[in-house]
């Protein structure tokens, strides 16, 4: 990068961080660190919430997957503006009715505090897994394109994100979000109508359109019913509702940025807010990783996003292999070429029959290629979905714009993982130090608050330090959440509309269920999103049955 980049790098992630630490600094006590002394207004809560979901994972991965899968995964989220307003209708009258820091707090005032413990411990578990993760990705890719030292990377970004936690607390997340949406947005326009304007002269939006229509880039909708198919209308509404039910309704590092509201009205709006704005953003996101794809149809792209991967294969006996596909995906990106440039090629069909099947060439071709690194390099990772929209923000974009979109990565990984270990250390402290230790000192526990802001800043930057890069950031991170928050939603569900069932039921019920999921994933006989609508279900299910089974024996022994 050159100086001008990192100027408008360091600059823009200093201003941020100073900012928010400075304006948030000192707390009297713990409802001014854990819940920002309740002043958010409604679009400070919205836009928290999306900084919170928006890690940099959506932005390195989210144009990658379009770039190769289409538009599809926009799925994920059609049952997300529902669940907000379930959510709303359902979850945050209580929430804010009992006062509460965490969302588990209400479990043992509806069940007992062995329930509190489990869904508090679930929490932390998959939340602790997913806060290295969003520190890694950035580090990781980042670290490949830049040259940069994996292990210095993941140590920078995860200290900066401890830094203003630590000392601003939960408001200073919330205002710092607030700049980071803003950084975020800009970045991403900006890229966008770049992408555009360096398409050739003939080739406008609409025709870009044209060329993604016809390579199968602009399927939003898979009507399909095999449960296998990760993103489909059905497991969107039904699977997806589920999951944002459960991570807007039940995870920690969503619930507290919504109970920093002035007032329930204010908290309900900013859910709203985020509801029916997040479709728009992704769609946005994905249909620019779909530009960039229509962007390489008439650039070179490399046969394989991953620079270190082809440096590496290059050194290896297998080098004479890779070279002569790598000359293949020139000869075919050249012909391919012939055929887009040809004047009446969006008319003729038999040019658009030979561009496709070109283009399926070439995909077979790339196919061998990650075959290749994959039995060359096994422990390199083949997949490059996660390089693609950094290779062609630091290849393509001019100096200057190079650093913002840095910057847009980096914000959005400090802004989700600042509200994770916020979460991970409310949980904490309220669930288990303060269960423990009720009477102390507000200087104290806050004190507790920031010591355990540390810890899991340290657990985060360590358990990313040791990971490994998988299928997909964006998918693994959505992969986790399902296993886990399936079982917690059930318990919530349970604990707000089957008033009969009591805490000795849904413990054991809640236990068998997650048995089940865990299995069912490791089996892999269903898409993943559908772990989310077996887990409520059976937790549910399964508490009932048991609840009638203790009932029935109760009135036996009385007998």
């Amino acid at each position: 990068m050159s100086l001008t980049d990192w100027l408008v790098l360091c600059s823009t992630l200093l201003f941020i961080i100073t900012y928010g630490v400075y304006k948030n600094r000192n707390h009297k006590n713990i409802k001014d660190y854990l819940k920002g002394g309740n002043k958010s207004s409604w679009w400070t809560v919205g836009l928290s919430v999306m900084a919170t979901q928006a890690s940099a994972i959506t932005f390195l991965s989210t144009p990658g997957q379009a770039y190769f899968e289409g538009m599809g995964f926009i799925q994920f989220y059609f049952g997300l503006p529902l669940a907000m307003i379930i959510i709303c209708v359902f979850f945050l009258p209580i929430y804010k009715k009992l006062k509460v820091y965490t969302a588990y707090e209400f479990l043992e005032n509806r069940f007992n505090l062995k329930t509190r413990i489990l869904t508090a411990s679930l929490f932390l578990i998959q939340r602790g897994l997913a806060a290295g993760i969003t520190i890694y990705a950035p580090a990781i890719v980042l670290s490949v394109i830049l040259g940069w030292n994996l292990k210095i990377m993941v140590i920078v970004i995860g200290l900066l994100v401890i830094f203003y936690t630590l000392f601003g607390g939960t408001q200073a997340v919330n205002l710092t979000q607030k700049q980071q949406m803003f950084i975020i947005f800009l970045g991403m326009t900006v890229a966008f109508i770049f992408l555009n304007k360096s398409l050739p002269e003939e080739i406008n939006f609409s025709k870009a359109l044209d060329i993604a229509g016809l390579n199968g880039k602009l399927n939003l909708i898979d009507m399909s019913i095999d449960p296998k198919n990760r993103y489909t209308l059905w497991s969107g509404l039904t699977g997806g509702l589920f999951l944002a039910l459960s991570y807007f309704g039940t995870d920690q590092s969503q619930v507290q940025r919504y109970l920093s509201g002035k007032s329930l009205i204010e908290s309900q709006k900013g859910l709203i807010m985020n509801g029916f704005l997040k479709i728009p953003m992704q769609f946005f996101i994905l249909l620019t990783g779909v530009m960039v794809f229509v962007f390489f149809q008439f650039e070179k792209s490399p046969i394989h996003f991953n620079p270190k991967a082809i440096e590496l294969i290059k050194n290896s006996e297998f080098k004479t292999d890779f070279l002569k596909l790598e000359n293949d995906n020139i000869e075919l990106h050249n012909k391919k070429l012939s055929f887009l440039n040809k004047e009446n090629f969006f008319q003729n069909d038999i040019f658009k029959k030979e561009y496709l099947l070109l283009q399926e060439e070439e995909r077979q071709n790339r196919i061998k290629a990650k075959a290749l690194i994959k039995k060359a390099l096994p422990s390199i990772e083949s997949n490059d979905k996660d390089y693609v929209f950094i290779f062609y923000i630091l290849k393509y974009l001019p100096t200057g714009l190079i650093g913002l979109l840095i910057a847009v990565i980096l914000s959005a990984a400090m802004s989700s993982t600042a509200s994770e270990l916020n979460a991970l250390a409310t949980t904490s402290l309220i669930d288990f130090y303060k269960r423990g230790y009720p009477n102390l000192s507000e200087k104290h526990y806050v004190n507790i608050a920031k010591g355990f802001v540390l810890f899991w800043g340290l657990i985060a930057i360590l358990f990313a330090a040791v990971g490994n890069l998988f299928e997909n950031l964006i998918e693994y991170v959505n992969i986790i959440g399902s296993i886990f928050y399936g079982t917690v939603l059930g318990i919530f569900l349970t604990a707000f509309f089957i008033k009969y069932v009591n805490g000795k039921a849904i413990f054991i019920g809640a236990i068998l269920s997650q048995i089940i999921v865990i299995s069912i994933y490791y089996i892999d006989i269903i898409g993943y999103l559908w772990l989310n609508l077996i887990g409520a279900t059976i937790t549910i299910i399964f508490s009932t049955i048991l609840e009638l089974l203790f009932s029935m024996n109760h009135v036996k022994s009385k007998n």
